[in-house]
């Protein structure tokens, strides 16, 4: 009995100091960049820190381009342990600039071979895929006397003019997919020629992946290029939009994640990306994500394109990355007038 009350006493006085048991631990703030949407942030820091309890989750979110240039410009002295949720054509540039810690999350091998880092070191792991297609008003189109676009090419049509929109390439992930891909599949030159014909259509270029489809739904718009969960999640509350995969392909890019090189919390951000490659992990992503990089895990939403993913062109993320400032460089040369004022 005596030792009883001795052992009991040792262990109040610990829990009192802080000290011994698991719920008293101090949990180290990991400080994660993403470009999540904000109505993730909450669900992806409770599954996180239950996996993880040791950590505390600090996110410093905006959106794909801002938090792009941010971690570029710290790059001689970083201030994130991880990146979550950014895009891998991000992570490509990152990893080619040596920024990005070598680690290959336990599960990783059981991913879709393209969420996969393809060269070695292994530095990222892709978490799930977004699509740049067209929400078509039908509503507003009738009223305009315009048919559904089949083609990209369809959008030319001068009775689009003034009632297009699509996301800007700098600010957004999915605005600089639908760019990448256009000069991937029709080649340079006809690419650029093709968004000078679109610009003349063009009413607004938005800051944010999204805004085009909203947009659309709205009214607003005839048609906005933007991503492909928005324009299902818009359908679905009734609006009157056709979402559309033309049918040259679509751009793509997938949100992915990597441990920041010299973090001081590494073994930490070790067992968040091996979190990050499991069923849970995956099933998490799928409530926002139609495709996701686990096999076997599926949730696609009513209203979601049947033909997305056949749809996805042969993406090449390194030419993304690699030529990523010369085509944004040229793009705000060209179209930088009807760009969104900036908040």
């Amino acid at each position: 009995m005596k030792r009883g009350i001795a052992m009991g006493a040792i262990v109040g006085l610990a829990v009192a100091l802080g000290l011994a048991t698991p719920a008293a631990a101090q949990k180290t703030k990991l400080t994660v960049y993403t470009a999540l949407e904000n109505d993730q942030l909450g669900p992806f820091k409770q599954a996180i820190e239950a996996a993880v309890p040791e950590v505390e989750v600090v996110w410093v979110r905006d959106s794909t381009g801002v938090i792009t240039a941010r971690f570029l410009a710290e790059k001689d002295n970083p201030r994130a342990d991880m990146v979550v949720g950014l895009a891998a054509s991000s992570l490509l540039q990152f990893e080619k600039m040596n920024l990005l810690e070598a680690y290959k999350p336990k599960g990783a091998d059981a991913l879709k071979p393209a969420f996969r880092d393809q060269k070695e070191p292994y530095t990222w792991t892709g978490i799930d895929a977004y699509l740049g297609v067209v929400c078509f008003n039908t509503a507003e189109a009738g009223k305009a006397g315009i048919k559904a676009p089949t083609s990209w090419k369809d959008l030319l049509d001068p009775k689009y003019k003034g009632k297009l929109v699509m996301p800007h390439p700098a600010s957004s992930g999915t605005g600089y997919l639908t760019v990448a891909a256009w000069l991937q599949t029709m080649g340079e030159e006809e690419g650029w020629k093709f968004m000078d014909g679109l610009h003349e259509n063009m009413a607004v270029y938005t800051h944010s992946g999204s805004a085009p489809c909203v947009q659309a739904a709205r009214g607003e718009r005839v048609a906005g290029i933007a991503l492909d969960m928005r324009g299902a999640s818009e359908k679905n509350k009734g609006a009157p939009l056709e979402v559309i995969v033309p049918t040259e392909g679509v751009g793509w890019d997938m949100e992915a994640n990597a441990i920041v090189k010299g973090t001081k919390n590494l073994e930490l951000a070790k067992k968040v990306a091996d979190w990050a490659t499991t069923k849970a992990a995956n099933e998490l992503y799928s409530k926002t994500y139609a495709v996701v990089a686990l096999p076997g895990v599926e949730n696609i939403p009513p209203n979601y394109p049947a033909t997305a993913e056949k749809g996805m062109i042969n993406n090449d993320f390194a030419w993304m990355a690699e030529n990523r400032d010369r085509v944004l460089a040229e793009w705000a040369k060209r179209y930088e007038s009807k760009a969104a004022p900036k908040n």
